[in-house]
């Protein structure tokens, strides 16, 4: 029997009333709790399937969909029309080969009435090193957005990236013909007007994120990094909005939501854990940024 655990604290701001509400406790119990078309953005973490055993139990592969999908259920009732579900997966292996929980897991969400509009690459620029004898090392994971629609809010302009220098040294000195669209090698159909990157400063990234994965959190058996969730935090919600982790483990959405202005809601059945993240949370020294 977990101990009954709610704090909600609001920070105020010269802008915008912040409200970090953590509680401890089974999201299975405390999304019914939440009122409907209420949550602006889910950006979860899930235990993966048979991993840490020790921490959170751990769900075998075989049986992995039938223990998400009620979740999935109150996490898009929650959901706004306009909103978006971030989930943070991977597949792992089993007596020599890839597990297909995950791709089941996504046909199973279709199913269930979310549109799948996108897949991310968390790429883990600096990840451990390891040999196996049919297979390299993961250096992966995804992230897979549903949606509740495919109209949905999204602030694109918000994640742009500085253009990269040797891109504006090459483009200072276009010649006449790459002003021009020019046909693709291979014959492809594909094409590319180079002329379009002048004078930019900012573009759109790709839908591959390079992320170390070292953090400043090392009490968590698999924590990531802030830049992760920051990330989608700013694509898919403007400050005020409501942001939801129901596997919150040490809080790290919950302390960008807080640097960046967003409510938030966090729940997490482990009551050390929920210790960590108010600590983490409400102790960070970080400036607000809106």
């Amino acid at each position: 029997m977990n101990h009954p655990y709610h704090l909600t604290k609001r920070t105020m701001t010269s802008s915008t009333d912040i409200s970090i509400d953590l509680r401890e406790g089974d999201c299975r119990d405390i999304l019914p709790t939440l009122p409907a078309d209420s949550v602006d953005l889910i950006i979860t973490s899930p235990p993966y399937a048979d991993s840490r055993k020790k921490t959170y139990g751990g769900i075998p592969p075989d049986q992995y969909v039938d223990w998400f999908i009620p979740i999935a259920h109150e996490l898009r009732r929650v959901l706004k029309p306009s909103g978006s579900f971030v989930l943070n997966i991977k597949e792992k292996t089993v007596n020599g080969e890839r597990s297909p929980y995950v791709i089941e897991l996504i046909l199973a969400l279709r199913q269930s009435g979310f549109c799948w509009i996108e897949e991310f690459i968390w790429h883990k620029k600096n990840s451990f090193p390891g040999k196996w004898p049919n297979r390299f090392r993961d250096a992966w994971e995804r992230l897979l957005h549903f949606t509740k629609s495919r109209r949905f809010a999204m602030y694109q302009d918000a994640v742009k990236i500085p253009t990269a220098a040797s891109t504006r040294k090459r483009v200072a000195r276009l010649s006449g013909s790459d002003r021009q669209r020019r046909t693709n090698q291979t014959q492809s159909g594909f094409g590319a007007n180079q002329s379009h990157w002048l004078g930019k400063e900012t573009v759109y990234p790709t839908n591959v994120l390079h992320l170390a994965t070292e953090c400043g959190n090392k009490k968590h058996s698999a924590a990531f990094p802030e830049r992760l969730p920051e990330f989608f935090v700013k694509l898919f919600t403007v400050p005020g909005d409501l942001v939801l982790d129901p596997f919150a483990g040490s809080g790290t959405t919950g302390v960008v939501c807080r640097r960046l202005g967003r409510r938030f809601i966090g729940i997490e059945i482990l009551h050390d854990y929920v210790a960590l993240a108010r600590e983490r949370i409400f102790t960070s020294q970080h400036p607000q940024l809106f």
